[in-house]
């Protein structure tokens, strides 16, 4: 008689094991990791995380937070100031005195060797930097993905520069959401052979494409949905309204999200005479956003150029809302003409420029034709170039080929 314990135990998994690492697990913005995340069919994977967050927003089961270890060195006062207080390194990447070993900030290396993974995937740049210590303990393979900010953050930190090309050095790949933000990686000193190209996946099917037609009593809606932060572009937007509601006094330009910006926002539109112009709807959820592109008319994305050099990779907002069918006004920044081509699904304009922002809003909106043959060529261009099982399908690709790289060629057999 066979034993029913043995009939009970499903068969081990046969896929490739990959653990995903995130800072926060997960945060509002962080859509579209969840849908790398949860969209995998090829590669099984567990997150690993410092600070859990949103579960209801994302559930997941296979998501466990790391310990937070917290090392008590004693002694040798000197270097704990240096480490501490002056270059906020802390734990130390050294032994101090009494303590015995790595001062990990986490027990990342014990969890991997435990776990044992074929391949570690680290998102965000600087995440990878700070985890390179307990990465380079644990021994194995390990990518990194980058997706506009972390390209930037930090450069202007003593020592930063140089530990994050020894992520690039060490990581088997180096992943970015644009070919922008790929440049930018190879300018930082990433080997180009290392360098591949993550699309955000963006789920498409259930977005459908709505008619719109000219409103009347000009009751025209301008949406844009993001982080209220100055690489949006939202103060130079402002600036353009001022001159479209002459002719279009009842426009509406409706801000979906939150952020830092907020209240600055709120006084500049004051200050311009716009604040009945102005919506502030907060931050949406994915079903509300979606009602907001069907009603809206033109979508706008004029990101700019920080002076910390943060930049746009291909904004997700945008992309859904182009597989809406709605026309898009943007600049030619970071990613965003790898998605836009100006004059056939949208209309792109240089970065801050306030008056040559509202002559493309003002040729859309008084053009019917353009509108609609931007905003079909739009849903079109989205679909062929952005769908979700596509971009996975790609990322399960860079997995397996890290995997390979890592794995020793198997010796020939006498």
């Amino acid at each position: 008689m066979a034993d029913s314990s043995s009939i009970d135990t499903p068969p081990p998994d046969p896929r490739p094991f990959v653990i995903s690492v995130c800072g926060t697990y997960l945060k509002p913005e962080m859509r579209s990791i969840y849908r790398q995340i949860i969209g995998l069919t090829r590669i099984r994977t567990l997150v690993y995380a410092q600070t859990i967050e949103n579960r209801s927003l994302f559930p997941f089961e296979a998501v466990t937070k790391m310990t937070k270890l917290h090392h008590r060195t004693k002694g040798n006062f000197l270097l704990r100031f240096w480490y501490k207080y002056v270059i906020r390194q802390w734990p130390p990447p050294i032994r101090i005195n009494k303590y015995v070993g790595p001062c990990h900030p986490y027990d990342m290396p014990e969890r991997l060797r435990t776990d044992s993974p074929d391949l570690v995937h680290i998102y965000y740049g600087h995440k990878a930097v700070r985890f390179l210590g307990m990465l380079k303990d644990w021994g194995g393979p390990w990518i990194v993905s980058f997706h506009g900010v972390d390209a930037a953050k930090f450069l202007d930190q003593p020592g930063y520069l140089d530990q994050l090309r020894e992520v690039f050095a060490t990581a088997q790949l180096v992943l970015a959401r644009s070919q922008s933000l790929l440049d930018r990686l190879h300018s930082l000193g990433c080997p180009p052979e290392k360098l591949r190209l993550n699309r955000t996946p963006i789920p498409l099917d259930h977005l459908n494409i709505a008619q719109r037609p000219t409103p009347p009593d000009g009751h025209w809606r301008l949406v844009q949905a993001c982080r209220l932060i100055p690489k949006k572009g939202i103060l130079t937007t402002l600036d353009a309204l001022q001159t479209v509601v002459k002719t279009h006094p009842n426009l509406r330009y409706i801000l979906c999200g939150d952020g830092p910006q907020t209240e600055a926002i709120r006084t500049r539109a004051a200050a311009l005479g716009l604040t009945e112009n102005v919506e502030f709807k907060g931050w949406l959820k994915p079903e509300q956003l979606e009602q907001e592109y069907q009603s809206a008319h033109l979508f706008l994305h004029p990101s700019e150029l920080t002076p910390e050099a943060d930049q746009e990779g291909i904004p997700n907002s945008m992309l859904e809302a182009m597989a809406t069918g709605l026309p898009v006004v943007a600049t030619t920044h970071g990613g965003i003409p790898e998605a836009v081509t100006s004059g056939t699904d949208g209309l792109l304009v240089p970065e801050r420029s306030p008056a040559e922002l509202a002559q493309a809003i003002l040729q859309i909106l008084n053009d019917p034709d353009l509108r609609h043959q931007l905003g079909t060529n739009a849903a079109t261009s989205v679909r062929t170039n952005f769908g979700a099982t596509a971009q996975i399908t790609q990322l399960e690709d860079h997995y397996l080929e890290a995997i390979a790289q890592a794995t020793p060629p198997t010796p020939p057999t006498s």
